[in-house]
């Protein structure tokens, strides 16, 4: 009898504390909780005077390996490699010279994803930066235009193919699965362009927008791709007819949102590749889901604001980066470029396209996270990945090798992370 109250004493002490481990492991609403733990950020070796990343981050499924393009901001880009299964960060070279760039070819940065053919073959197009391009008393010679350019990791060789349009830089890329097609968009006359690699082709489809930056292109699971026109309504390269479609209407947006942030229109996306459906985030900070098919544009739904403000314009917030973990939820950080939902403070979001449920799962000082790019970047374990960097004061005696940008100290690193385990 004495031994069967100890062991139902036994069982329900055990209970309680599986019990107390579980309320640990969750907040106040029973969601899974995040904490620091869940993610861990990487330096870039090798490249002291690089301050910058911009969305030029990418994961390859047949390396499983993950590429960064980090910059000065002004003539020198760092080819970065990240292997994931031996967490190391190499420098595999720079891009002027591994491309054998003549001097008045310069190129400023990478400003496009980072994307990969069927084959596991690297391709990105590079970018003059806006200021060094525009302006002649920064480059009196001129700006050539931006390159595509491949990298072939088993023999760690970069190939040039060439300058699509001259004197325009190459804004986003995405590659066809199939057939190994580029499509490209530029800067800054915003030109749809098409290039294929194994036929030497190229095609000019025209122009799209003007008078902004082009954000990001994206691709379907049938090799169709999306952009935005002057109105954000979705453009559509229907590879089929070998023509671009156009949606009857604009994409979702709040009343009072900026001429300027819609015809800016998509700043991140990211895939289900369990369905046909695509999430992606505005210039003026609305999500929404796409749920494509191989014929037309597909059914568009809203999701909402990417964040609630009480006080503020619900197109304000600030939202470069956009990531689907296994979980079903989406994940991306607010901030950057001065605009913070928090004073000096980036957030990381979480939001389930279900639900419609957001909630604010991290927070970080600009000095540690103040601005996040990358679209759509998760490896085979789920854990995914985004270009961050920080920015903390600069003392005036500061040495000028320090990588700057203005007045601060301006630091790029590879953010990993993973909602459903700690991986550090």
């Amino acid at each position: 009898m004495i031994e069967m109250k100890k062991r139902a004493w036994a069982q329900r002490y055990l209970l309680l504390m599986l019990g107390l481990l579980l309320f640990g492991m969750s907040d106040v609403s029973g969601q899974a909780k995040i904490t620091q733990k869940n993610i861990d950020f990487i330096a870039y070796p090798d490249f002291p005077e690089g301050n910058s990343t911009w969305g030029d981050i990418g994961y390859n499924p047949v390396y499983n390996t993950v590429y960064i393009g980090v910059t000065n901001h002004k003539n020198n880009i760092g080819f970065y490699e990240y292997s994931v299964s031996n967490e190391t960060m190499q420098l595999k070279g720079f891009i002027n010279e591994m491309a054998h760039l003549r001097d008045y070819q310069w190129q400023g940065k990478i400003h496009t994803k980072i994307v990969f053919n069927a084959e596991g073959k690297v391709i990105f197009g590079t970018d003059g930066g806006e200021s060094r391009e525009e302006y002649l008393m920064n480059h009196p010679q001129g700006y050539a235009g931006g390159f595509l350019m491949s990298w072939d990791p088993e023999n760690e060789k970069l190939t040039n193919l060439g300058v699509p349009m001259q004197y325009e830089s190459i804004k986003d890329v995405d590659v066809d699965p199939e057939t190994g097609k580029i499509y490209a968009i530029s800067y800054p006359q915003v030109h749809f362009i098409t290039y294929d690699p194994k036929t030497n082709e190229q095609k000019d489809y025209g122009r799209l927008g003007s008078a902004h930056v082009p954000r990001v292109i994206f691709t379907d699971k049938w090799g169709n791709c999306y952009y935005v026109d002057w109105r954000q309504r979705l453009v559509k390269y229907e590879k089929s007819q070998d023509k671009l479609i156009f949606a009857r209407e604009s994409l979702p947006a709040f009343e009072g949102t900026p001429g300027g942030f819609i015809i800016t229109g998509i700043t991140a996306y990211a895939k289900d590749t369990g369905s046909n459906k695509i999430y992606f985030v505005t210039y003026g900070a609305k999500l929404v889901e796409l749920e494509t098919q191989e014929h037309g544009i597909g059914k568009i739904r809203d999701l909402g604001a990417a964040f609630d403000f009480v006080d503020q314009p619900l197109w304000k917030p600030y939202i470069p980066n956009l990531n689907l973990g296994d979980n079903g939820k989406l994940y991306y950080f607010i901030g950057g470029h001065g605009n913070y939902v928090k004073d000096d403070t980036s957030v990381l979001m979480e939001m389930d396209p279900a639900t419609l449920k957001k909630r604010v799962v991290l927070e970080f000082p600009t000095t540690e996270v103040s601005e996040v790019t990358g679209s759509d970047i998760k490896d085979k374990a789920g854990n995914m990945y985004f270009a961050g960097r920080k920015i903390q004061p600069k003392r005036k005696d500061a040495p000028e090798s320090l990588p700057s940008i203005g007045d601060k100290l301006s630091i790029p690193f590879m953010i990993k992370f993973n909602p459903e385990k700690n991986i550090k």
